[in-house]
């Protein structure tokens, strides 16, 4: 088979054939590298050739050389640069020349292969012709096709490439692009993909941004470029808007006041779908913006610091321009209209949302006339987009602004939950979860939660997105009624006690389907298990029902195993035991050892189960989960399983590839320590030889590592003076960990230590505790210092967490309770401890309720 043919066959709609070439192509590279790209180049630059060949030609090209995981993109660096400068010189050669081809596809193709290659040898210093011969390409007036290519080219290079790499040349990029994309360039098509070219550049130009005169001409091209005559052009000007002031917000106030307000809100109202849709997203941007503004001010003032950068309140200055039109966008509903397909009623809808809490309570007298003026309009598009300007301003205003409001619409939405029009019934199912969801207090339990339980039951069984809607108000409704009730434990009976059986049944019936469309079957099972969650005493025998009902889904989906064909099969089957063991832990946990009646049956089939996954992590992790929630509610009477289980958990300990399964494996090993408290001793040596072995992983997720530590306080808790073999071990692998210290630059870094820190000291207060009150708590006494040293590091950071300060509080307290007879006298009585054991502002009353007992254990210890 010739090259042609076989890159050809890498498209082919038939997935073998499409297969069978991807690997023929990868054997090649792994044969002979430098052929291979030779080949690919050669057939890229081939006008003869075909155009899709030629396009399978640059992705193979680019794929060569590009790689989204560090490590494999290191490898791919090393390999093209240990090539010989004849061969890379023929591939870049023959990439530029195709940037001139008569075809524009073909450009287009070769200017991803181009920017490549730049982004491989540039960061090397190699290739240092390359960006004089772009600029060179860009204002060779006589071929259009080589100026758009070479735009295209210039934007991937800008967006794949450190700025300072290029920093020298940034100025005459800039130049070129903007030369590209001005109002008097003849070609259209050049506009277009400057405008692109700029798109992809905004943050590679940030110094030029910097400075005012240079930002006033970007700006000046680009508003002009959003009333060109071409509606592509505009269309890539306002995606231009949206970046600029996501990227630049800060600078923007002279523009909005200048242009971007007017053009924007007219821009809104264009009679082509796709530039109203940027246009909107403009202002979705500004109000993101001025949440997050409004969330760092917040933040700033709880140190009484000003913040970084203050808001400007262009949405709040805008809101009497902006919702009008807003409005009248959500009205332009489709009826046939995909639930995949963005259109401009949805994306007016996502604005609306935003903007509600970003303005908060003034959008409230802005929308209201327009939802009593259509809410009952026999237009079905009115009624829509009344009910769903409702349903966006609920999360925002202040909720004593919004009760009365609620308090009105709640009979009149719940009537229209019967409402003739598809569209209209969906969107009131939405707005009734969020009312469920954001403001349960404004349901009056006597009048509103009969006919909206009646309702939302019945829409059960309307359409699968509307099924999905109401599952998920009902799991609302069952979350959020339960701040309405008076206790703090589960109570003899609940509002929701009178309905529980029936809502139940009927979210039963809706899971009893293959089908999942518009994920209603997952709705359903997370409806079931909050129901389950906030199950009072008096429905218990619904929640054991349940979970018979459950159980014997388990089994006869595991029945069904040898039934399985394809992998659309396979994943349904991997979901299904998903929602069923998520209802199976929600049980478990609700009825504590009142599961102890069904945990031979749950364990039987959960160990099936776990065979039956074989590597599927998503559901042995589920299995997995099981287990834990078992452990944790038999506790003692677990014993007997344990065995059993064993076997299927040391392999997934030892998935080192697979963080989420391992991270719940260990999570486990936890849960069996605490359940069986001292008889888990004879597993102890098994359990720290496996977690032992995980640190010393290259592999291994760091975050794994951190749950490891957190685990080695759980079993020291729960064997007590059988930890003794382990301690030096495990106090020497702390010590390490403790002494990390991060870059304060590399913010990452720091999250993790401060996440390290928090583990080291749970892992700390488990050793602690354990050997406490015992005759080997004098092994602790050579440790002490080290500890403490970890408590006052972390206390003298500024942005410990409440946990850690309630975790070093402890620790405190604990080591000078381990030693009342004067053993840590001296070093208990160090400045810093009495210092940092001093009531501070903000503390939460249970860390204030630790730190007063570690200072009683301090003064008794030091007395």
């Amino acid at each position: 088979m010739n090259a042609s043919e076989l890159l050809a066959n890498t498209l082919s709609p038939d997935a073998s054939t499409r297969q069978r070439a991807t690997e023929q192509l990868e054997n090649a590279s792994r044969e002979n590298y430098p052929a291979y790209m030779l080949m690919l180049s050669s057939e890229l630059a081939n006008e003869s050739s075909q155009v899709h060949t030629r396009n399978a030609a640059a992705l193979a090209l680019k794929n060569a050389l590009s790689a989204r995981e560090a490590a494999r993109q290191t490898q791919y660096t090393t390999r093209w640069l240990a090539l010989e400068n004849d061969t890379k010189s023929k591939i870049k050669q023959e990439a530029l020349v195709t940037l001139a081809s008569p075809l524009p596809k073909a450009g287009s193709f070769s200017a991803q292969v181009v920017a490549a290659i730049a982004s491989v040898e540039l960061p090397h210093d190699q290739w240092p012709d390359l960006i004089e011969l772009l600029l060179g390409f860009v204002n060779n007036l006589t071929n259009t096709n080589l100026r758009i290519a070479t735009l295209q080219t210039i934007g991937y290079i800008c967006e794949s490439i450190k700025p300072e790499i290029l920093s020298l040349r940034s100025n005459e990029i800039l130049t070129a692009v903007i030369h590209g994309a001005r109002q008097d360039e003849p070609s259209s098509e050049v506009q277009l993909a400057a405008v692109h070219a700029l798109y992809n550049s905004l943050e590679f130009v940030r110094e030029n941004f910097e400075r005012e005169g240079e930002r006033n001409y970007i700006m000046q091209v680009v508003c002009e470029a959003t009333q060109n005559p071409s509606v592509a052009v505009q269309v890539g000007a306002f995606e231009c808007l949206v970046k600029i002031m996501a990227l630049y917000y800060d600078k923007m106030a002279f523009y909005m006041e200048q242009a971007l307000f007017g053009l924007t809100v007219m821009g809104m109202k264009h009679s082509d779908e796709r530039v109203a849709l940027q246009a909107v997203e403009f202002w979705t941007t500004v109000c993101e913006e001025e949440i997050e503004l409004a969330h760092e001010a917040r933040e700033a003032a709880d140190y009484g610091e000003p913040p970084e950068i203050e808001s400007k309140f262009f949405a709040k200055v805008a809101l009497p321009e902006v919702v009008p039109v807003l409005l009248t966008l959500l009205t332009r509903q489709e009826e046939d209209a995909d639930e995949d397909e963005w259109n401009i009623s949805m994306s007016a809808g996502t604005c609306f949302n935003f903007m509600a809490q970003a303005v908060a309570d003034p959008i409230v007298d802005a929308v209201i006339p327009f939802i009593e003026a259509h809410i009952k309009s026999p237009d079905w598009h009115q009624r829509e987009a009344a009910v769903m300007a409702f349903g966006s301003i609920l999360d925002g205003p202040d909720p004593s602004v919004l009760t009365r409001l609620v308090n009105q619409a709640l009979p009149l939405l719940i009537g229209m939950m019967s409402d003739s029009n598809i569209h209209v019934k969906d969107t009131v199912a939405w707005t009734l979860g969020r009312i469920c969801d954001l403001l349960v207090v404004t349901i009056k339990p006597d009048v509103h939660l009969h006919p909206l339980v009646s309702a939302l039951v019945t829409g059960l069984q309307d359409n699968p997105r509307i099924v999905t809607n109401c599952c998920w108000a009902l799991m609302n409704l069952a979350d959020q009624l339960e701040f309405l009730e008076e206790e703090t434990e589960p109570s003899q009976t609940s509002h929701l006690s009178p309905y529980f059986e029936g809502v139940v049944n009927a979210l039963l019936r809706v899971t009893d389907t293959t089908s999942n469309e518009a994920n209603f079957r997952t709705s359903a099972y997370e409806a079931i298990t909050s129901y389950v969650t906030h199950a009072t005493n008096d429905v218990i025998p619904v929640v054991q029902n349940t979970l018979i009902t459950i159980l014997m889904r388990m089994q006869q989906l595991l029945g069904m195993q040898n039934q399985i064909v394809g992998i659309d099969d396979r994943n349904n089957w991997n979901e299904l035991q998903s929602n069923l063991c998520s209802v199976v832990i929600s049980v478990t946990r609700r009825l504590g050892e009142g599961i102890q009646p069904m945990a031979d049956r749950i364990m039987t089939l959960v160990l099936e189960l776990i065979q039956a996954a074989g590597k599927t992590s998503t559901v042995l992790e589920d299995a997995f989960l099981v287990v834990g929630s078992l452990a944790s509610a038999l506790e003692a009477n677990f014993a007997p399983y344990i065995q059993a289980f064993l076997q299927f958990l040391f392999p997934a300990l030892k998935a080192h590839e697979d963080t989420q399964l391992c991270m719940v494996a260990v999570g486990i090993i936890g849960d069996i320590s605490r359940a069986l408290g001292s008889e888990s001793a004879q597993y102890a040596n098994a359990f720290m030889s496996a977690l032992l072995e995980n640190l010393q992983s290259e592999v291994l997720n760091r975050n794994v590592k951190i749950s490891i530590l957190s685990c080695f306080g759980d079993i020291a808790l729960a064997i007590g003076v059988a930890f003794e073999p382990y301690l030096e071990t495990t106090m020497g692998v702390l010590q390490q960990a403790g002494a990390v210290q991060p870059n304060p630059l590399d913010f990452d870094l720091v999250d993790y230590v401060a996440q390290l820190r928090e583990g080291i000291l749970e892992a700390y207060t488990g050793i602690v505790t354990g050997l406490k009150n015992t005759e080997k708590v004098g092994l602790l006494l050579s440790h002490s210092s080290t500890i403490l040293e970890l408590t006052q590091r972390c206390l003298a950071d500024e942005e410990r967490t409440e946990s850690t300060l309630k975790l070093c509080f402890g620790l405190i307290g604990d080591l000078a309770d381990c030693f009342p007879n004067g053993e840590l006298k001296q070093i208990l009585l160090s400045e810093w401890i009495a210092l940092e054991l001093r009531s501070k502002r903000g503390m939460s009353p249970e860390t204030k309720k630790t730190m007063r007992w570690a200072r009683e254990m301090i003064k008794r210890a030091t007395t």
